[in-house]
């Protein structure tokens, strides 16, 4: 059930010239000039316009649209002397900075495959990273007077490591532009990839195309109104898809101005949203939980921004109301994967419906299937959503078999997560498949259950998850983080039950001092079960 867009893609199940399994590659008189062109000609036209501003306690600095494409340009002359050619992947271990940023457009405008790694990844990680990928070159951060770089660590991988100094790059950068040729990048090449987060096992490279990028940034700039008049607040990190395409890469491609936060911290992310200068913000539910404790109980107005939004992870309603109440604003909750970008999105104009993340965008088809049986789900009823369109990537790297598990025969990406739609065309999330609880031989969606613990005033945070049990086969536990030192789990079970029949309700309630989370704040629910002593984590 759901919306069928405009654009039909195929099956997905050709070769490409890389060797994994791709989507459906544009003919050549299709085309549409990609974003690093619309880029180029924007900077061309007005390359005084700010594009960047990264704003510290100490200073602010200023980049240009034309100094930002210059200074990428110098990059991929700079990434050409390290070796890097057509093809390479390029990873980028850096902190959120003007370097790092520049290396990216550099890697992606020279034919390269740009992939930004978190800097926070232990030495373990990096070298499977770096392993799998086989990239060409790691570019980390050295400071002259700091701790040696992770490129020193003892790092053992096929691949050259080159350490910069992010906040002296450009004195290092030739004095003329590399292979940097924005209006010759083929649509269906790989410009980025980006590893999955991995909360169920090793993470996988998701190819996304200059076709694909560029797609999502136009649905996204029609869907949520960009301008070039708008200023973006970001806060995100840069090594994700939210950080770096929806925010990042729609600002620019907008023309609009980005005011660049090199970390979240609540009360200078709060102080620049009340100054009244920031149209745009976007964030993950822990950053609005953690700006409504810094607001505390003061005026903090924000109907001055035109658009904020929610993503990485479902917002409680609960945390919807409060946003509401505090600073005046009702936020945009949208869905998207690293695999496909933005799907859906609640309108900017119109109602918002809480717990809800919308409609889909232009072009995007989206239906709800049984997970086995890939049987049309009728509305209302749970199903697997699946999506299909110009945002699909074109495979996971060099995993072809897995590529192939993930698309339906007709071409449909399976997400892995469950949701439903109603007769209106509106998507409710429900988990992920894997998360799915079946108690007593009752299907248990967790997200139902967390929506009614978090309703509780006493408490802060909470997951859900299936443990097993002899009775229930699995039985659903709640794992809180109390705002109250004083609730119960008794409390908490006899408040559920106002709101859920009895076999959703938790049968173990179990505090905790934090939820364990990934990069963007997803919890992660397989370290909660391990730590129960439900399961094994994960590798």
């Amino acid at each position: 059930t759901g919306k069928r867009m405009n654009r039909r893609a195929s099956n997905p199940a050709a070769q490409n010239e890389e060797g994994f399994l791709a989507g459906r590659t544009p003919r050549k008189e299709e085309r549409p000039s990609l974003f690093l062109e619309r880029l180029r000609k924007r900077a061309e036209r007005q390359p005084s316009k700010l594009a960047l501003e990264f704003r510290s306690a100490e200073a602010k600095r200023r980049i240009s649209y034309g100094a930002l494409l210059e200074s990428a340009g110098r990059a991929a002359a700079w990434l050409e002397r390290q070796g890097v050619g057509p093809g390479d992947r390029v990873g980028l271990c850096l902190p959120k900075s003007l370097a790092g940023i520049q290396l990216h457009l550099a890697a992606c405008g020279m034919g390269a495959v740009s992939m930004p790694l978190n800097p926070a990844y232990s030495r373990p990680e990096l070298e499977y990273l770096l392993q799998d990928s086989e990239a060409k070159l790691l570019v980390t951060a050295h400071h002259p007077n700091g701790p040696e770089p992770q490129a020193q660590a003892g790092l053992r991988a096929p691949t050259r490591i080159v350490a910069i100094d992010p906040d002296r790059f450009e004195d290092d950068l030739p004095g003329e532009a590399g292979p940097f040729d924005a209006a010759s990048v083929d649509s269906a090449r790989t410009a980025l990839m980006l590893y999955t987060s991995g909360t169920t096992g090793r993470p996988k490279g998701a190819c996304l195309s200059h076709g694909n990028l560029t797609a999502n940034m136009d649905m996204l700039g029609h869907a949520w109104q960009w301008s070039s008049a708008d200023i973006l607040l970001h806060a995100l990190p840069l090594f994700h898809v939210h950080g770096l395409l929806v925010a990042l890469h729609g600002a620019l491609h907008a023309g609009a101005s980005v005011v660049v936060r090199q970390s979240f911290q609540a009360e200078e992310v709060l102080r620049d949203l009340l100054g009244g200068s920031c149209t745009v913000f976007m964030a993950v539910p822990t950053m609005y939980r953690r700006l409504l404790a810094a607001a505390g109980a003061g005026p903090a107005s924000l109907r001055h921004l035109r658009l904020l939004t929610s993503g990485s992870d479902r917002l409680p309603a609960e945390t919807f109301r409060q946003l509401e109440e505090t600073f005046g604003v009702q936020v945009v909750e949208r869905y998207g994967m690293t695999e496909t970008g933005i799907m859906l999105s609640n309108p900017v104009d119109g109602g918002r419906r809480p717990g809800y993340v919308g409609l889909p965008l232009p072009n995007v088809e989206m239906r709800v299937v049984d997970p086995r049986t890939l049987a049309p789900a009728s509305p209302g009823n749970v199903g697997e959503l699946q999506t299909r369109g110009p945002h699909v990537f074109r495979g996971y790297w060099q995993d072809p078999g897995k590529t192939a598990r993930s698309f339906t025969e007709d071409g449909w990406f399976r997400t892995g997560d469950l949701g439903r739609c109603g007769d209106d065309g509106w998507y409710e999330l429900k988990g992920r498949d894997s998360d799915l609880i079946i108690s007593g031989g009752f299907n248990v969606y967790p997200a139902e259950v967390e929506q009614a613990l978090a309703s509780h005033p006493g408490v802060d945070q909470c997951a859900v998850a299936g443990l097993p049990d002899d009775e229930w086969g699995e039985a659903v536990t709640g794992f809180v983080v109390r705002g109250d030192a004083a609730v119960t789990a008794e409390n908490l079970i006899g408040h559920c039950r106002k709101s859920l029949t009895y076999y959703k309700l938790p049968k173990r309630i179990i505090f905790v001092e934090s939820l364990p989370r990934n990069a963007m704040g997803k919890v992660r629910k397989a370290a909660l079960r391990a730590a129960a002593g439900g399961e094994q984590a994960p590798e």
